[in-house]
């Protein structure tokens, strides 16, 4: 396993943060008070919250196993969050049992559930970088030690993008993906899917409110704006999507006739 040289080892419980926040609303255990108390807060506020992160996944697992089909077997995936499974590895590991994963999130809580992302099939590979996705350099250096970025990898970003800003001051975020998506070799892939305003404006600016005076940067984005990420690339079909509507399966059918679930979704090639 490897990891940014400064590493932290211990845990800030002051605050929530957002992967243990989605943790409690898939069930998960691995999540505090502070991070209970916002899951609960949003879910009073927005309904769909649970919905959507539970559709969040699904598309991930679909959004897998399509790169994978499609002969990727390199994943990159960066804010990979607590440990639920199936996991990406598991489910590109299932199609391509020689598949090599790599997961990067800064949260250390993750890092100390890292042993459990590194179980994969005997064939195949995983392992764990400890690192913001605003550091790439760090996060492509060591993730090349278990990938070859001169052929194609499938990067993935689900549901992170909201919590990083685009502001002058803030992260720009763009650039910052331009930067990974330049190092990535042609046919290689991006995941990405991120929370919009414009399927329910006015809870998505509650949700906003609540996670921003917890500390915690939040920045839904309209489709155009969702849609500038990927400039450059090939959208698959069906393009930019809700969540629910990219290639759904029995569940997303389920969770659209509950009511809205406010996120995007795309997978786009680079040629």
């Amino acid at each position: 396993m490897t990891g940014s040289d400064a590493a932290p080892t211990r845990i800030d419980t002051s605050r929530p943060h957002p992967a243990r926040v989605y943790d409690w609303w898939l069930g998960g255990k691995d999540n505090y008070p502070v991070d209970e108390e916002l899951a609960r807060k949003i879910a009073a506020a927005d309904e769909a919250a649970v919905r959507s992160a539970r559709s969040n996944r699904r598309f991930m697992h679909r959004a897998t196993r399509v790169v994978a089909q499609a002969g990727i077997h390199q994943f990159l995936d960066i804010g990979t969050g607590i440990p639920t499974e199936p996991n990406l590895h598991q489910v590109a590991q299932e199609i391509v049992p020689a598949a090599k994963v790599v997961y990067a999130d800064n949260d250390p809580i993750v890092l100390r559930h890292a042993e459990a992302l590194l179980r994969g099939t005997a064939e195949g590979a995983t392992d764990y970088v400890h690192a913001d996705f605003r550091d790439p350099d760090t996060i492509l250096r060591l993730a090349a030690e278990h990938l070859d970025f001169d052929r194609p990898v499938a990067l993935s970003l689900v549901a992170l993008t909201h919590y990083l800003d685009d502001a002058p001051d803030g992260d720009d975020v763009y650039g910052l993906l331009e930067g990974y998506v330049a190092a990535l070799a042609p046919g290689s892939f991006v995941i990405l899917s991120q929370v919009t305003p414009d399927l329910s404006p006015e809870t998505i600016a509650k949700v906003t409110g609540l996670f921003r005076a917890s500390g915690t940067p939040f920045h839904p984005r309209t489709r155009a704006e969702f849609t500038r990420f990927l400039d450059g690339l090939e959208l698959l079909a069906p393009g930019v999507v809700p969540a629910v509507d990219w290639r759904p399966g029995p569940g997303d059918v389920a969770a659209k006739a509950e009511g809205i679930v406010p996120l995007y979704a795309a997978v786009a090639r680079k040629s």
